[in-house]
């Protein structure tokens, strides 16, 4: 009978404050499913991979201008080495099929820069990083990264939003968040990853609970109806009313041709 031998979902991130980590993701539902093995977290510092004395990870910018740029040779020598330790089974290949997995899962493994320029993180994008291996992120400092790295090493540039941060280690950290809580195991109720904002291409409906009564203000009465099909109506026309108003670009993205119309994502 065959096995199942996929392994751990893993995050690489590769930093130059490798001391930043776990920081948020070592506490709450990140924490919990960190310290029960549910998932892997190695952060690598980009300096152990600088080649002089003074571990020199950037330089000027070619072309003139402000700041300093992280270096390709550098950077591209980090990432190599982060897949070393699963490239090191590649001379047993077909010996052992937990190695021959684990090469394999390595390959992969999408390879992410944090950046403003990127594409914007969306949960579809999520859902599809928790499907597979665990990303490589890439952290950028300073003024940016040398494009030829970005090439080289087919790295996809992915944006959290329309500011600028220090750099990337914050938005590496969303990014693993947004993961890590979809991965089996993490959420107490499987309904949980499926009934929130952009699950559905929607924007999720207001919540309420105890007390019946706050400050003059009571439960909408649909809610505690018991009448479970008025009240998914209910919830229904809420996001999608919260969606207009708030993200019209999402609402307009939901009436395209071909787009899913009253579905769960999930």
């Amino acid at each position: 009978m065959a096995t199942d031998i996929r392994p751990m979902w893993r995050a690489t991130v590769l930093t130059l404050f490798p001391e930043m980590f776990p920081g948020p993701l070592g506490v709450s539902l990140a924490g919990r499913a960190l310290a029960s093995g549910i998932w892997q977290l190695e952060a690598r510092d980009i300096r152990a991979s600088a080649t002089d004395r003074h571990r020199s990870v950037d330089d000027t910018p070619a072309g003139g201008g402000p700041g300093m740029v992280l270096r390709a040779d550098v950077l591209a020598s980090a990432i190599d080495a982060a897949g070393c330790d699963a490239g090191a089974f590649s001379s047993q290949v077909g010996t052992d099929s937990r190695e021959e997995n684990a090469v394999t899962q390595e390959s992969r493994r999408p390879h992410l820069l944090m950046s403003p320029r990127g594409r914007p993180l969306t949960q579809k994008r999520v859902r599809e990083l928790v499907e597979g291996p665990g990303p490589l992120i890439v952290c950028g400092r300073f003024e940016g990264v040398d494009q030829r790295v970005i090439d080289a090493r087919g790295l996809e540039e992915v944006s959290i939003g329309d500011y600028v941060l220090s750099g990337g280690e914050l938005a590496a950290m969303v990014l693993i968040d947004a993961c890590v809580r979809l991965l089996p195991g993490v959420m107490g109720k499987l309904d949980s990853g499926t009934e929130e904002s952009f699950s559905d291409g929607l924007l999720e409906y207001p919540q309420y609970t105890r007390p019946q009564s706050f400050e003059g203000h009571g439960i909408p009465e649909v809610l505690t109806s018991g009448d479970h099909a008025r009240v998914e109506a209910w919830r229904r026309a809420q996001a999608e009313a919260l969606t207009k108003a708030r993200r019209p670009d999402l609402w307009a993205a939901r009436q395209a041709p071909g787009a899913p119309k009253n579905t769960t994502d999930g």
